[in-house]
């Protein structure tokens, strides 16, 4: 697989930069391009509606600081992430909230935050309800018996094969209660097919008229950008189907519903940049064996998902320009002894050098914010351009 791919002139010039002065990897975000890509969900048609950025896919302050200028709101599915929030500036209902299996004490931290709370499970709405008589509260949907749930990049979000959400027997149990504000539904992960996403939401729709205080319709995220083939999600083809079916809603209700959509990883990962050096190279099994001064847990997606995560790579040479030779069978493996420390497997690229530099592209969600003290190496730095 051929993994080469461009940068602009600008951003090679920075990364170069930081190379001279950084001792380790690290991360380089465009600021420009995660302006644009909240942008693209702000210009989504329908008038009532909330966009809450997945803080889990990347929670460093700047990045969350830039999110929030461009007018995007926040989903959190963590005590610490609901804390970061609102230390950040968010407030009430610019915050979702959505758990499994939620404690006493988180519940009463969500309730004491105002953040529109989703629960998962007919005793987290009892208990909910026994704290909070009378509140409006969100229900997760797993509407599995009524669309053919399809395997996404991380599993099964709905049907039989998903631990997530209540079940149509749950839902129909609590049909006429006032105290039902909201329908969720995550339909899965790296989605790009418009027509499932839609179907699946069709289906969610048809629960609108169990509640007679129903107030939003939250539909999540997974908005896909593809992996191995770099497929660039519609939104625009995609706003305007899910805006269609909003007023179709709304006017079959007699009132506004508010749709609220939860973009993860779409946000950033076209932002952001993965930076590391060649220390080292091995010829083995017909491949260049290329040993980089970083370790998968400080970039963590391949380590995550090792047959389908894909970033693209560039190799820069130590003084500024591309290296000549192309085609060459390439991985790249990390700086531990961990059997399944790799960067990259099994990859089309350029003859390296020893002080080469090594750009993975993709990297600004799912990234920074999954690295793990397993092994023992420090968290990359950040840097904003």
């Amino acid at each position: 697989m051929n993994a080469s791919f461009q940068i602009t002139e600008r951003l090679e010039n920075r990364i170069l930069e930081l190379s001279a002065t950084e001792g380790g990897p690290f991360y380089l975000y465009d600021t420009e391009i995660i302006q644009q890509n909240c942008s693209r969900f702000l210009s989504i048609p329908y008038p009532a509606k909330s966009i809450h950025f997945a803080m889990m896919s990347n929670s460093t302050p700047q990045f969350l600081e830039i999110i929030s200028e461009a007018g995007l709101n926040i989903f959190v599915n963590s005590r610490v992430h609901l804390e970061m929030a609102m230390q950040l500036g968010y407030h009430g209902e610019e915050i979702v909230f959505a758990a499994s299996a939620m404690d006493e004490t988180t519940m009463i931290e969500v309730k004491q935050s105002g953040a529109i709370p989703i629960l998962d499970s007919i005793g987290q709405l009892n208990k909910w309800f026994a704290l909070y008589p009378g509140t409006g509260v969100g229900i997760r949907c797993n509407i599995g018996e009524l669309v053919v749930p399809k395997r996404t990049l991380a599993g099964y979000f709905l049907g039989k094969e998903s631990r997530l959400g209540l079940t149509l027997d749950s839902i129909s149990k609590l049909e006429g209660n006032p105290n039902i504000s909201g329908l969720h539904i995550y339909v899965g992960t790296n989605i790009t097919d418009i027509n499932y996403l839609i179907d699946c939401y069709n289906q969610v729709t048809k629960l609108v008229g169990l509640f007679p205080g129903l107030q939003y319709l939250d539909f999540g995220g997974g908005f896909g950008i593809g992996e191995k083939t770099i497929k660039e999600f519609d939104i625009e083809t995609y706003g305007q189907r899910v805006s269609r079916l909003m007023s179709q809603v709304s006017e079959k209700t007699g009132r506004e519903i508010k749709l609220i959509l939860e973009p993860g990883r779409i946000i950033g990962v076209n932002s952001g940049y993965f930076v590391c050096k060649v220390v080292d190279i091995k010829d083995r099994n017909n491949q260049q064996m290329i040993g980089v001064n970083a370790s998968c847990v400080q970039f963590p997606r391949p380590l995550f998902y090792p047959d389908d995560a894909f970033h693209p790579v560039m190799i820069l040479h130590k003084n500024g320009y591309s290296n000549g030779k192309s085609g060459m069978a390439s991985s790249i493996y990390g700086c531990s002894t961990y059997s399944r420390d790799f960067l990259a497997r099994d990859i089309v690229l350029p003859q390296a050098s020893i002080g080469d530099i090594i750009t993975l592209g993709h990297a600004g969600s799912y990234c920074a914010a999954a690295h793990t003290d397993f092994l023992g190496f420090p968290k990359a730095k950040e840097f904003f351009l």
